[in-house]
């Protein structure tokens, strides 16, 4: 690996609200409006009939557990993750949704523990509570010292990149859209009268490309991040690769995918790399059964390696990681072989492989 290559590290969905944020040292409200948990700490109840006893309150890195202690080895220089929680004690719910998310603000050092670099907002669960949860969030993840895109008081502001600088003397310039399929209602979109999402539109290419023309500067890397298709399913549709494809030759160096609840198969496109979804990463969903088949309590970090000069990706590790107890632990030798066969055989331009160490290496095929 050349010394000056990126680290770029992508995570799938982080949802530190509900159950999560009731084990945390500040817990909000439990209240919730769902068809049949009523109370955010019933969830906590479901983890630990399922795996074990969680401690009360927990310290705020317990969530990440072991991704923790990889994620200062790996040392990135890049760190994005999809936020799916609003970060408020203020709103109301929002209507016509089954599922809402928030955590406390108080909690915040849970997220901060995690050391993220940008965390996008264009999702179905960032308005959970409205525009004035959306505005303390906004506000929350700014004064953590937190760069955010996807989300903000107007479009042009959600359709902002964040900009994170590199050792290397350029930037990553990250991108945040959202698409319907996802679950985002049409009505979070954001205007330019109106706080929301940056819900990707027809046209929505040619806007990425005109937007990038004037910002981009040699040495610049671009990633842009989508929270797109179903929650459950590995199938990618023509239409996600024909986006996916369009935007790396628009100018994207990495397309981040997620909103899926387990991985979906890697793509390597023109030495770029196509996540189309990276799986959740951190959220209270464990003893809910129904998608037992997808081994949704396996769960992947991606360490991406990228040539500063050319964008062109050099390298791919995936850190594994098992969910219990609310918390990250390292898999069994078995569930890292399950997770390279789920993903080996459906990998798009590219081969999946157990390394000795308990990686899997994803390399063009």
């Amino acid at each position: 690996m050349a010394e000056d290559a990126v680290t770029v590290v992508l995570a799938g969905d982080v949802m530190l609200g509900r159950g999560v944020d009731q084990i945390l040292p500040h817990p909000g409200d439990p209240v919730l409006r769902e068809d049949y948990v009523r109370d955010a700490r019933d969830y906590v109840a479901l983890a630990e009939a399922a795996g074990g006893p969680i401690p009360r309150p927990v310290d705020f890195g317990w969530p990440w557990g072991a991704a923790l202690p990889a994620l200062a080895a790996a040392a990135p220089d890049v760190h994005v993750l999809n936020l799916e929680t609003a970060v408020t004690a203020d709103g109301a719910f929002a209507p016509g949704k089954a599922v809402h998310y928030r955590m406390h603000p108080a909690n915040l050092p849970c997220l901060t523990a995690a050391r993220p670099d940008v965390c996008v907002l264009a999702n179905n669960h960032v308005l959970d509570f409205g525009p004035r949860g959306l505005a303390q969030t906004l506000t929350s993840l700014a004064a953590a010292g937190l760069r955010t895109a996807g989300a903000g008081p107007d479009a042009d502001a959600a359709r902002r990149p964040a900009e994170v600088p590199l050792r290397t003397g350029g930037r990553a310039l990250v991108f945040s859209r959202g698409l319907p399929s996802s679950g985002i209602p049409h009505g979070w979109a954001a205007t330019a009268e109106r706080p929301g999402v940056a819900l990707l539109t027809p046209g929505a290419v040619e806007e990425f490309a005109d937007r990038l023309r004037p910002l981009r500067r040699p040495g610049d890397l671009v990633i842009v991040s989508l929270h797109w298709g179903p929650n459950w399913g590995y199938d990618v549709s023509r239409a996600e690769t024909r986006l996916a494809h369009a935007l790396v030759e628009a100018g994207a160096d990495i397309v981040h995918g997620h909103s899926s609840h387990h991985p979906r198969p890697p793509e390597i496109h023109r030495d770029r790399l196509i996540l189309y979804g990276c799986g959740d990463l951190v959220n209270d969903y464990e003893g809910i059964g129904g998608y037992d088949r997808y081994r949704d309590d396996l769960r992947l970090l991606y360490l991406a390696r990228l040539d500063p000069g050319t964008g062109r990706l050099t390298g791919l590790t995936l850190l594994p990681f098992r969910a219990r107890r609310m918390r990250l632990e390292p898999t069994s030798p078995e569930d890292t072989a399950w997770l390279r066969t789920a993903l080996g055989t459906r990998a798009l331009n590219a081969r999946v492989e157990q390394a000795a160490d308990g990686t899997l290496t994803v390399r063009a095929a």
